[in-house]
């Protein structure tokens, strides 16, 4: 019983000191919503509608391909993925 009891105690402190090492992240600039990432390009999310409303037509479309339908424009500086009409991916060239 002693040693159900110790390996208990063992247990439960050894919880209590990974719980106690948990780092917070800072979110607060995660909470801003933008239209345009710190490199200027679309966020997640945005619709077709808008990314073309703030950065213009694209130079170059691409059908949508697979299920769900993938759809790529490409600008000067960067590519834009979008699944249905939404932005899910912006990358640099």
């Amino acid at each position: 019983m002693a040693k159900v009891t110790r390996k208990l105690i063992l247990l439960l402190t050894l919880g209590l000191a990974m719980g106690a090492s948990a780092q917070n992240m800072d979110m607060s600039a995660a909470a801003r919503s933008s239209t345009f990432d710190t490199a200027g390009k679309p966020t997640r999310g945005m619709t077709q509608d808008a990314v073309e409303a703030s950065f213009g037509a694209p130079s170059d479309t691409r059908e949508p391909v697979g299920d769900p339908p993938i759809t790529r424009w490409e600008y000067v500086d960067f590519v834009v993925f979008f699944e249905y009409d939404r932005v899910i991916h912006a990358v640099s060239k």
